[in-house]
């Protein structure tokens, strides 16, 4: 009998073309995503060597990370030169007969959104993008990992890459997470206890019943900051409420094929005893909210706590927190929710029910800003939109916004900010924004209080 497997050798090995000399491995590539802020340059150096994309059905492009989000938006932008990412990449990609979600496309949204929205990412499947959050499909059973342009450019000639096979980890979180506290500071638990190296190396599954629990959305937060935990990748076996998120999308099975790929999809789980490198467990009942202090997403604690006693004096000296300083009751200049970590419908659901019939501080500048057109539309037919307007937040199309500043908008330089993003480097969103990560529920709250704020104090 063949040795237990985990669920992502079971898909490597699947994937696995040929083994090469110095122990990496070619691997078959399932779908391949660009972005305008690289496809052109990926797309432009293909051609210039004389090779075509090898597969154009299975490349996709979208405009979500330079694009305005701004309502009546174009191919201008914000960032200076960026419309020409945008031109470039829309023509390069019509040269090579790529699907192209342009800028007013109605399925346009941030590649990790509409990817699974639109039946892209498949249980199983190897799916590649120029983007660290590509981990976010692991949530449905995948491969999903972030690439360079030159791999890129491998990639679409050949349709496979060469990989260096990365080590296993099991994050298991037990018992049932208290109220208010979602997947965002799950995964912030995890990287503030184990840090943001933790997962270096690994490809990491996460399991236990409180991720059973999750829906496919929250799924897909948990997986997306994996990256932020530096592992290859995250992952979540498919189960039936991933074939029943997957069931009428447009680029999944239908039909006899379908029912194939279900008693395939059914397979993909870590056998009993399958062995992994690395084992951690968390009580999920011991997380609270969550939010950052730093300039990192290991700097990070209960919405209760404090900056440590002895902090690196970087982090706090840009920060501009003191040692020992309590989190909550600290004042903010703006707030942001949207990104490809939680910028999805469910997201905006539960902001929008802590905003209803109240409004943002005096004082703060409130962004939502969806993660794809459908979510938009969703929201609005829902109702979402007038409850944030009303709450005083400017209402925006979808794209990635001021997750980052390659966008060109920011805040004033030297803003506070509570933010639903990933990442809190410096200058993440701009020169000098101080940025503080949490969940949209605690960026809800904030924005209404005027300082950092526990959801849970609106929700009683």
């Amino acid at each position: 009998m063949s040795e237990p497997q985990t669920l992502f050798g079971k898909i490597w090995d699947r994937h696995v073309v040929a083994t090469l000399p110095g122990g990496s491995d070619l691997l078959a590539i399932d779908r391949i995503f660009l972005h305008e802020r690289t496809g052109a340059a990926a797309l432009n150096s293909l051609r210039a060597a004389g090779r075509p994309v090898a597969d154009p059905a299975r490349t996709f492009c979208v405009m979500d990370h330079i694009v305005d989000t701004r309502p009546g938006r174009g191919d201008q932008t914000l960032m200076p030169g960026g419309q020409a990412f945008i031109t470039e990449t829309r023509s390069a990609a019509r040269e090579a007969g790529i699907t192209l979600f342009d800028v007013t496309d109605p399925d346009q949204g941030i590649v990790h959104v509409i990817s699974p929205e639109l039946g892209i990412v498949l249980p199983g499947c190897t799916l590649i993008a120029p983007d660290s959050h590509s981990c976010t499909q692991g949530a449905f059973g995948a491969l999903a990992w972030g690439i360079g342009s030159s791999e890129a450019e491998h990639a679409m000639a050949t349709g496979t890459l060469r990989m260096v096979r990365p080590r296993t980890m099991r994050v298991r979180f037990t018992g049932m997470p208290g109220p208010g506290v979602t997947p965002k500071d799950m995964i912030l638990t995890l990287i503030a206890r184990y840090g943001a190296g933790g997962g270096k190396g690994y490809a990491v599954e996460f399991t236990g019943e409180a991720i059973d629990a999750l829906d496919m959305e929250g799924r897909m937060t948990l997986c997306n900051m994996a990256t932020e935990f530096s592992a290859m990748t995250g992952m979540i076996a498919p189960d039936e409420k991933t074939f029943r998120w997957l069931r009428g999308r447009r680029y999944a099975p239908r039909g006899a094929m379908l029912e194939r790929a279900l008693a395939d999809w059914r397979t993909l789980a870590s056998d009993p005893g399958a062995r992994f490198d690395s084992e951690v467990e968390i009580d999920a009942a011991t997380i609270e909210p969550m939010v950052s202090w730093g300039t990192s997403p290991e700097h990070s604690v209960g919405i209760s706590g404090q900056v440590p006693d002895d902090p690196p004096e970087r982090p706090i000296r840009y920060m501009g927190v003191q040692p020992g300083q309590k989190l909550a009751g600290i004042p903010i200049d703006a707030a942001f929710i949207g990104s490809c970590t939680n910028g999805r419908l469910s997201d905006l659901r539960r902001a929008a029910a802590l905003l209803k019939g109240r409004h943002v501080a005096p004082g703060v500048r409130a962004l939502a800003v969806p993660g794809s057109m459908a979510v938009r539309r969703a929201a609005e037919a829902e109702g979402l939109d007038a409850i944030f307007t009303d709450a005083g937040f400017e209402w925006r199309m979808s794209g990635c916004s001021m997750c980052f500043y390659a966008g060109g908008e920011s805040f004033p330089a030297g803003s506070r900010v509570i933010s639903s993003t990933n990442r809190n480097f410096e200058g993440r969103q701009g020169p000098a924004i101080r940025t503080h990560i949490a969940s949209p529920e605690t960026v809800a709250a904030s924005a209404i209080a005027g300082h950092i704020a526990d959801p849970r104090e609106l929700a009683q």
